[in-house]
């Protein structure tokens, strides 16, 4: 089954969301992106009406920038998670919300570097990864514009299987007035910037559908640095 789905009004002002969970001195860091297939800066209205009928679909990615996990050096690498849930990801009236997802790895990644990425994402992604179905190889370039999440430009490949394409939100997506944050990002992270979603979209044969969603403002960029996990635990 293919979903388009598209959103015509442009919505929405750039707006903040940051954690304030204390940075390790020693760990992995990197940037960050995320799309869903429904917006998450929006407006009460807006968000009442897309719920359980869109958004149980998202994409999002980790580019490790600096550091190991289980004792491996992950700098420069990247792994991508795509999850379809039974419910609207975010929901606060479903907070059991059974998810399939796969993972599509950095190739350019060694053995040991493949296992460590896949433990690092499943570490970070918790529930939402429970159920992978299956963990593809693929080329992963992710590319934020001048290296500034700020300004919302991005672009994520993951071979032929997955895109991102964001852009800054910008005066001229502010609709209802009352947009905010309405969903947080999907995995916790040091910084984040909601962003506009040129393209977000799904290509592989896994999860038992395939998804091109585009013109929402349904995208996060954003930066994290969590603590390296211990050697042996995976």
């Amino acid at each position: 089954m293919r979903i388009i789905l598209c959103a015509a009004a442009l919505m929405g002002a750039a707006a903040l969301v940051s954690s304030a969970a204390a940075i390790p001195a020693d760990g992995i860091s990197g940037s960050y992106i995320e799309a869903r297939t429904a917006d998450v800066y929006t407006g009460p209205c807006f968000a009442n009406g897309e719920i359980e009928m869109n958004g149980r679909e998202a994409v999002f990615a980790w580019k490790i920038s600096d550091g190991n996990w289980d004792g491996v050096d992950l700098a420069g690498l990247a792994v991508v998670g795509v999850v379809h849930a039974e419910h609207t990801l975010g929901n606060p009236y479903e907070p059991v919300n059974p998810a399939e997802a796969v993972l599509i790895v950095d190739s350019r990644a060694d053995a040991a570097q493949r296992v460590a990425l896949v433990s690092f994402a499943k570490a970070q992604a918790g529930e939402l990864l429970d159920h992978v179905v299956q963990i593809d190889y693929q080329p992963v370039e992710l590319t934020i514009e001048n290296g500034n999440i700020h300004g919302g430009a991005a672009t994520l490949t993951a071979g032929t299987l997955a895109t991102i394409r964001t852009r800054a939100l910008n005066s001229g997506d502010h609709i209802c007035g009352n947009e905010e944050v309405f969903y947080p990002p999907l995995n916790k992270l040091r910084h984040a910037m909601p962003a506009y979603t040129v393209e977000d979209s799904y290509q592989g044969d896994a999860l038992g559908e395939t998804w091109t969603s585009m013109y929402r403002r349904s995208g996060f960029l954003g930066t994290f640095q969590v603590g390296a996990e211990p050697v042996g635990t995976r």
